[in-house]
């Protein structure tokens, strides 16, 4: 029996518009936990959710990203960006270094509110829920169209996953730079 290596910038790579996902470890690596490398471009909002048996761990790379682990006192279902924990707690700005530990029940959610793109590892227990999870969204979002609401919470009850805020991605509008004429150049 062997270990697993992977080199910088290798692994099974899932790219959609609103994601990069690199599978690190998996259930078919012998692993029992599911390890991605996740590139989070600018405006995606994972949406709050919660799982009843899985637990994650997140590890910013790089980049920033606002992150969210606690009940809140009220939820609400259009955005988790305003949540506050009973203790008075709120969403966390999160930079290279920081992490995030969710067990299972705990509402949680990231996104970035940067206009650069973030990097972070990701693992999930027990695999490979999180896996097929990231192969159907992937397959979602590369049809193009317009998205069956219901059969994507059909997918994520069988991921074990309750989404409570939408999930979005909305890219920032660049900013037009004034040309010199008008800087009065």
């Amino acid at each position: 029996m062997t270990g697993l290596i992977v080199p910088p910038g290798h692994g099974r790579k899932l790219i959609t518009k609103a994601q990069e996902v690199t599978f690190k470890a998996t259930k078919a690596h012998g692993s029992s936990v599911s390890i991605f490398e996740v590139v989070v471009p600018p405006g995606f909002d994972v949406g709050a959710h919660v799982h009843k048996d899985s637990q994650e761990f997140f590890y910013v790379l790089e980049g920033e990203l606002q992150l969210l682990a606690f009940e809140p006192t009220r939820r609400t279902e259009d955005s988790w960006h305003d949540w506050e924990s009973p203790a008075g707690d709120g969403v966390v700005r999160a930079t290279e270094g920081a992490c995030m530990f969710v067990p299972p029940g705990i509402p949680h959610a990231f996104r970035n509110a940067s206009d650069e793109p973030a990097r972070m590892l990701f693992q999930c227990y027990p695999s490979p829920y999180h896996e097929y999870y990231f192969e159907e969204i992937a397959e979602i979002w590369a049809a193009g169209g317009a998205v069956d609401p219901e059969a994507v919470e059909q997918m994520r009850q069988r991921y074990d996953v309750s989404q409570i805020t939408p999930l979005r991605y909305e890219p920032p509008t660049p900013l037009s730079s004034p040309s010199a004429s008008e800087h009065g150049a």
